[in-house]
């Protein structure tokens, strides 16, 4: 296997970026910056709420152009981007794309790349869903729809980008996971096992995608105020009417929870997106592959730094090493 180091392969690309003198700057300096993103193509999914709704705002306004994706069009979010993007003379387009379908995954992907001649600089991988409750009441068509959202689409949509993105030998793939990606918190069903199925899998995108130029970042937020506990309230409700006496008369304590979670408190979810740019405005090569997002605590740091010396004192030496080294900046 090849030594190939980012870093090196893209030192002369880097250098005659807009910000390359922004290089060695720590991560919250950059972020008050004033981000240019002008001539940036972003395709960004589950963008009708929340972070993915935020991020396309924010990043057409920034001079990116932003193709905001949802599914079930048309809808009212739809036409309130598309009213915003003509009042505001924003480049933003709107596509519908179900991540759990390969059609449309295909299809959508296809519209913008039409869009801008065959390149796209950043996917995000933003759509997700939740549900609450002990795993033992977690019944397959959960189980399934939480992976094909969580899991299968973000790798979906990855293969749709990768062969134009490779093309081009350049690109960045952000996939936006969470704290209980990597920590544990009872009653949450099988939305940490996604979330840690999904680290696993960027992880393993970022090394092998090194030879191609083509970075990618994990985003780990911890609790927003967004739609997300409102839509796994309504699932998990959906779910306990179907749920058979014999899975749930031993959790009673945790199914009394179901229905009424609320998380972020007053924490302002414009902090994701606002990560998301700091991390697309940084020279390939030298983002970082987890950005742990939250004012408050992010237990998950930890793991994070740990996790990222295992790997390297592993396969440091070995013939992926150059890859390993590249992802961790070892």
């Amino acid at each position: 296997m090849p030594s190939i180091n980012r870093r090196s392969l893209l030192a002369g690309a880097a250098a005659t970026g807009a910000l390359a003198a922004t290089a060695s700057i720590a991560a919250q300096d950059v972020l008050e910056a004033k981000i240019d993103m002008t001539g940036k193509s972003v395709l960004i999914t589950g963008c009708s709420t929340g972070f993915g709704r935020l991020a396309a705002e924010d990043f057409a306004r920034k001079g990116a152009r932003v193709f905001a994706t949802m599914r079930n069009l048309p809808r009212p979010e739809a036409e309130e981007l598309r009213l915003l993007a003509l009042n505001e003379k924003l480049d933003l387009q709107v596509i519908e794309i179900d991540v759990t379908s390969d059609e449309q995954v295909e299809n959508g992907v296809q519209q913008a790349l039409a869009a801008t001649g065959g390149t796209l600089d950043v996917l995000i991988n933003n759509a997700g869903t939740s549900y609450g409750g002990p795993l033992e009441i977690q019944d397959m068509k959960a189980t399934q729809h939480l992976f094909d959202v969580n899991v299968f689409g973000p790798h979906r949509m990855a293969r749709a980008v990768l062969p134009a993105m490779r093309k081009a030998k350049s690109g960045l793939i952000i996939n936006v996971s969470s704290q209980l990606g990597r920590v544990i918190v009872p009653a949450y069903a099988q939305y940490s096992p996604t979330k840690f199925a999904l680290e696993a899998m960027s992880e393993q995108l970022a090394y092998e995608l090194v030879p191609h130029g083509i970075d990618v970042n994990i985003i780990e937020p911890g609790g927003y105020p967004t739609m997300i506990w409102k839509n796994s309230n309504e699932n998990s409700l959906a779910l306990l009417e179907r749920a058979e006496a014999r899975h749930t008369d031993g959790y009673q304590a945790l199914i009394a929870q179901l229905g009424g979670r609320t998380g972020g408190g007053s924490t302002d979810p414009m902090d994701v997106p606002r990560a998301m740019a700091e991390v697309i405005a940084m020279p390939a090569g030298t983002r970082p592959l987890r950005r742990e997002v939250h004012p408050g605590a992010k237990p998950q740091m930890t793991i994070n730094k740990v996790s990222a010396e295992v790997q390297v004192g592993w396969l440091g030496q070995s013939p992926y090493g150059p890859w390993i080294k590249a992802v961790h900046n070892a």
